[in-house]
């Protein structure tokens, strides 16, 4: 059945994200701050644009964002020209940004009292995964909420689980990135290890993938670590941000985060190299230099 669906956000993730859902038979409006990016998305697929969060959200049955972080989630929802100044009673609100879980829960409960449902649903997989249709979701919030919305959430995922209540999405989405920062430290200074030891590296890595120490940044980023190229996915102004996010939840619940601090750290050494826009994966680069 074709849903009437709101997509705030057109940036590298959202564009793709979009995209599917209208693929997918539903009635997209569109939304981005930067007007010809919805524009150009509306040349390429099926749908309306709107000036505005709060005109995209009017009468949605699912309203969907992918933006940049806290502030600009509270500027699109709360905001003076915000997606909760329209939407509808008995809607759903589904938040695809990486953000805190404390925006989540008050987002939440602001949906609560305004009688529609609000979804946490980070999501993984990268620019690739959202080209794809192939993301992975982690959701906080009602089940009820994740029922009604989740065949649409299926448009662009391959697996999609409600993880808990409101915030929980968040949360899982902090242990991906935990995760995802100590593997490319241990794979960069594993490929420096080997190229110093003067070993071929992609010989090395096609054996070693088959076994325990598989991963998917070594299946898709080994090849392109070694060629010394940084163009391929989820910039590191990015992943510093999610990893502050982490660590500041870290200090709440009383986790201690010392790997993830310490690589957060060499993060910042690739900004300062100028690697603001390269992905993850040039934490090599810190052993490599040119």
């Amino acid at each position: 059945m074709s849903c009437k669906v709101a997509f705030i956000g057109l940036g590298v993730m959202g564009y793709p994200m979009a995209g599917y859902i209208s693929k997918a038979g539903h009635n997209v409006t569109v939304y981005n701050r930067t007007k010809s990016k919805a524009e150009k998305w509306s040349e390429q697929y099926k749908g309306k644009i709107a000036n505005t969060p709060e005109e995209a959200a009017k009468d949605s049955d699912f309203v969907f964002t992918c933006v940049g972080n806290d502030k600009d989630l509270k500027e699109v929802s709360i905001g003076k020209n915000g997606i909760f100044n329209s939407i509808k009673k008995g809607s759903v609100f589904i938040d695809n940004t990486t953000a805190s879980a404390t925006v989540a829960r008050e987002l939440y409960k602001n949906a609560k009292v305004h009688s529609f449902g609000f979804l946490d649903a980070p999501v993984s997989g990268g620019q690739a995964g959202a080209e794809n249709g192939t993301l992975t979701v982690m959701v906080g919030g009602d089940k009820a909420d994740f029922d009604k919305a989740k065949n649409i959430i299926d448009c662009y995922s391959k697996k999609v689980q409600l993880l808990g209540p409101s915030g929980s999405g968040q949360l899982a989405k902090m242990v991906n990135q935990i995760c995802i920062a100590g593997l490319v430290q241990g794979l960069s200074e594993a490929i420096n290890f080997g190229l110093n030891a003067g070993l071929k590296m992609q010989d090395v890595i096609e054996v070693i993938s088959k076994g325990a120490a598989q991963s998917w940044q070594m299946e898709n980023r080994y090849k392109t670590m070694i060629d010394d190229k940084f163009e391929f996915g989820f910039a590191v102004d990015w992943m510093r941000k999610d990893l502050k996010i982490a660590l500041d939840e870290a200090k709440k619940n009383n986790s201690p985060l010392p790997i993830t601090k310490i690589i957060d750290g060499y993060y910042e050494e690739v900004q300062k190299m100028g690697g603001n826009r390269w992905d993850t994966s040039s934490l090599i680069r810190r052993f490599r230099k040119k």
